[in-house]
């Protein structure tokens, strides 16, 4: 058997293992904080937790910035969910137990438009440099590091003055519900973030080229007072449930 097959398997037997002992333990609450980005997957994952533990979870989701911003002020969390590089971060302020960091996926930037809009073409670079041009206005988050990507995207093609009359920045929570409901007419967005959102068609990852790829990854809080429970849930975001979910959502995945 094969050195990443026998990983695979061990993962496997680990959350099991862990579910059928999780049976034997009276139900408790959790609370995850998640970035955006990863909003569908970590939503329909966690359902799954709960069926199969009977653990109930509150989940809320921000930016990455702001989620930091309420791990390192002292809100109470027993998960975070991350791009690593912001988790790391608050590994370093001792605000999330290093040993409990597990990396999740990665999926790049994608765009959408309102449903039944025609379809642009944005299989090459200078297709999706043309679709930008000949799109009335264009949603990318204003406060998350893929928005700040997007703008920074759009001087390196060399568009960055005719496209600033179409610019619509919005919030994290809601950029791609604006698309759904007519306000503005495309969104440039973490790709994972448009699965699910009735009202709007996904053109697409953006070309190869140009992309750039956002990771989530996940940890325990050093104030969480059910850390065995918390452990639970994030192996369990590299169980065979939640790779067949987030294979679905299409977030890359692979085994440590």
């Amino acid at each position: 058997m094969s050195k990443v097959t026998f990983r695979g398997l061990s993962r496997y037997i680990l959350v099991v293992a862990i579910l059928f002992v999780s049976y034997d333990l009276p139900a408790i609450d959790l609370k995850v904080l998640s970035g955006n980005g990863s909003k569908p997957a970590v939503m329909e994952i966690c359902q799954e937790f709960e069926k199969l533990t009977g653990h109930h979870i509150q989940l809320d989701f921000a930016v990455n910035p702001h989620v930091r911003q309420r791990v390192d002020g002292g809100e109470y969390v027993d998960v975070v969910i991350l791009n690593p590089p912001v988790l790391d971060q608050l590994i370093k302020l001792q605000r999330i137990q290093s040993e409990s960091k597990v990396m999740i996926g990665r999926i790049g930037l994608g765009a959408a438009i309102r449903s039944g809009a025609p379809k642009p073409k944005m299989a090459t670079a200078q297709e999706f440099k043309e679709a930008l041009l000949n799109i009335n206005s264009v949603a990318y988050p204003s406060d998350g590091a893929s928005g700040k990507y997007f703008v920074s995207l759009l001087s390196r093609m060399g568009i960055e003055q005719p496209m600033q009359s179409k610019l619509r920045p919005m919030t994290g929570e809601y950029n791609v519900e604006g698309v759904a409901n007519g306000e503005v007419d495309m969104i440039v967005v973490v790709a994972s973030r448009i699965y699910g959102v009735p009202g709007v068609d996904f053109l697409g990852l953006i070309p190869n080229e140009l992309q750039t790829w956002i990771e989530f990854s996940a940890g325990v809080s050093q104030g969480s007072t059910h850390p065995v429970e918390s452990a639970q849930l994030t192996e369990f975001f590299r169980g065979p449930q939640a790779l067949e979910i987030l294979k679905k959502i299409g977030i890359e995945t692979s085994l440590p």
